[in-house]
């Protein structure tokens, strides 16, 4: 019996336990996009922040699935994922890479109060937000074995960070701008990211939609602009990070937050307590949004 409590996810999304795993990809399939970058001197394999490599037998196997599923999301768990989006199109590098929404570290910080819920929350009831927000799809039962593999690589990246530590570089750091120029937004989008993301927003073979049916719902984080405006101005475009200004950053965050994008049913409950960010573009029934 599933140790998570029963959560409906989407509707319209078929759920079925065949076809989990195509083990034939979870080895070797990477979902479209730049080949993620490796830390120098590891040559290839996958080492923990404390220098560890993934350890031998069952556990070693259990992380390799894990990291698998992370890059190949949509193609290992197609009953799960509702867009063309894997869990490391945000998680830059595996995860690994500071000011990119890393994993690690994250498995030390959890369980944790969670002010959208005004609850605590395990690790697995956040991934299910990823899955469900940004995946735009289904969330996953806790003794799921494809949860068990995605907790196990979290663990891994998280060795040697004590419980409740910080790490530099965790999450993302936020803009501060409320609002953005969507015109000068859009003819940045045409200069500096349609290369990768497509004229239209709706991605490339190279890079994630960021806007449409495809991509990520209102509920998700990305959905925020001064987290998509943080996101950018420390990472984008992919091939030269860092380089996106503050101003053209919040500027075209704000243009791809004012796309189209699949609803959230039940974002009006979000933050129950009325303290929802300021950023936030909806209503929530505890705080309407101006």
């Amino acid at each position: 019996m599933p140790m998570s409590p029963a959560r409906t996810g989407r509707p319209g999304l078929a759920h079925s336990a065949a076809g989990r795993f195509p083990l034939a990809l979870l080895g070797m399939l990477v979902a479209c996009g730049p080949k993620p970058a490796t830390p120098a001197g590891v040559a290839g394999e996958l080492r923990g922040p404390d220098g560890s490599a993934v350890p031998e037998g069952g556990i070693g196997r259990s992380i390799r699935r894990g990291h698998a599923l992370l890059v190949a999301t949509r193609d290992s768990l197609p009953d799960h994922v509702g867009n063309a989006l894997r869990c490391t199109s945000c998680h830059l590098d595996e995860g690994r890479k500071p000011g990119a929404i890393p994993f690690t570290g994250v498995y030390a910080r959890f369980p944790q109060y969670r002010s959208r819920v005004a609850a605590v929350q395990r690790l697995e009831d956040r991934i299910n937000d990823c899955f469900e927000r940004s995946m735009n799809g289904r969330a996953l039962a806790f003794d799921d074995p494809a949860m068990r593999d995605i907790v196990a690589y979290f663990a891994f990246v998280s060795r040697g960070i004590a419980v409740g530590d910080s790490v530099p570089g965790q999450g993302v750091t936020l803009g501060t701008a409320l609002a953005g120029d969507t015109v000068a937004g859009a003819a940045y989008f045409v200069t500096s990211c349609a290369r990768c993301h497509g004229a239209t927003g709706d991605g490339t073979t190279i890079a994630p939609p960021l806007w449409g049916p495809r991509s990520f719902n209102i509920g998700a984080g990305m959905g925020r602009l001064r987290t998509l405006t943080g996101f950018i101005h420390a990472n984008m475009p992919f091939d030269k990070p860092g380089t996106t200004s503050e101003v053209d950053a919040v500027n075209v965050a704000a243009y791809v937050a004012a796309q189209s994008r699949p609803d959230f049913p039940g974002k009006e409950r979000d933050w129950p307590k009325g303290d929802a960010p300021p950023d936030v573009p909806y209503r929530t029934l505890a705080k309407p949004k101006k």
